[in-house]
């Protein structure tokens, strides 16, 4: 009750205003029945603007965290996850993982509509991760039809570490109905379960545009956080021995810039690569090169076309 009144009447019509979010192959979304939306993660806003734009109810798989928060702030955010239709997600395997994916189960089986974050996190980066496999024991279990959903932009309506969103426009993209009954019986079966979540998320990034890396986020997040502690812990270090050098300590702190490759790239995580290729940085104290009137600096520019922009809701 409290979920409809949200969406229909108080939060809803605002949001809808405010952000514009358009959207794409609504028609691909069942009148009725049970299926698995399998959605790309840039964002906390996922959550909110992707069950928005569906006409019918949405449960969600969350991750347990966000339901056992201590203090203000924990119990607001628990509260907001179970007014929003979200049912808590136990990632961290064996029996409390399967009694959750037990309860998505029962949510098909009553023939809803299942959210589910395949990544397992949101990207760190924006890049699309390898899925986890989760989804497909639920496909398979339940044996209902996965419709993939590639949200667009909200990792720039409100980032990583962001609370506050930035008004700006966001999209959401449903693809056709993936049916995957010829593998009916083999639920628990490992090389099957891999196949399915692969080609869920070939779908993601062919409708998002993303490009992907063959890494969990999970595994990228910890690295990334490893690096930064230990940077900052190299700067305390500098500091102690050197207390002058602020600057210095300052510069070590920072992380490298990220580049990110061509929508639809793939990256391959190997020994030989590491996860992050990074962007040579230019000397400040080098001159740029001067231009002649009536001629043009040697840049090499490009574009490509932006997915935040797309057809008006329907």
């Amino acid at each position: 009750m409290i979920y409809w009144v949200l969406k229909k009447i108080f939060l809803g019509p605002v949001l809808k205003v405010l952000f514009r979010p358009w959207t794409k192959g609504l028609d691909n979304l069942p009148v009725d029945g049970p299926a698995v939306l399998a959605s790309n993660h840039l964002s906390f806003s996922d959550s909110i603007f992707m069950p928005l734009m569906v006409p019918r109810p949405v449960v969600f798989l969350a991750k347990s965290d966000y339901f056992t928060g201590r203090g203000i702030k924990g119990r607001l955010t628990a509260a907001f996850f179970k007014l929003t239709n979200q049912l808590p997600m136990d990632r961290s395997g064996g029996a409390a993982s399967a009694n959750s994916l037990g309860t998505g189960v029962e949510v098909l089986n009553d023939g809803g509509l299942l959210g589910i974050y395949p990544e397992g996190t949101r990207s760190p980066d924006g890049r699309l991760y390898r899925g986890k496999v989760g989804v497909a024991k639920l496909v398979l279990t339940a044996n209902v039809p996965v419709i993939p959903v590639a949200m667009i932009g909200t990792d720039k309506v409100q980032p990583i570490g962001r609370r506050i969103p930035t008004v700006r426009r966001l999209g959401v993209i449903f693809g056709e109905p993936m049916d995957f009954s010829r593998y009916q019986g083999m639920a628990d079966d490992r090389f099957v379960q891999r196949s399915v979540t692969d080609e869920i998320m070939y779908e993601l990034m062919r409708l998002s545009g993303q490009e992907y890396v063959d890494s969990y986020a999970s595994t990228v997040k910890d690295k990334i956080a490893a690096e930064k502690s230990a940077k900052i812990a190299s700067a305390k270090e500098a500091l102690s021995k050197d207390p002058a050098g602020t600057k210095s300590a300052t510069d070590a702190v920072r992380l490298d810039p990220v580049r990110t490759l061509a929508p639809g790239a793939v990256t391959v995580i190997g020994a030989k690569k590491p996860v992050q290729e990074q962007m040579p940085v230019q000397d400040q104290g080098s001159e740029s090169p001067k231009v002649e009137p009536g001629e043009t600096a040697g840049l090499e520019t490009g574009s490509q076309a932006s997915p935040e922009s797309g057809p008006e809701a329907r």
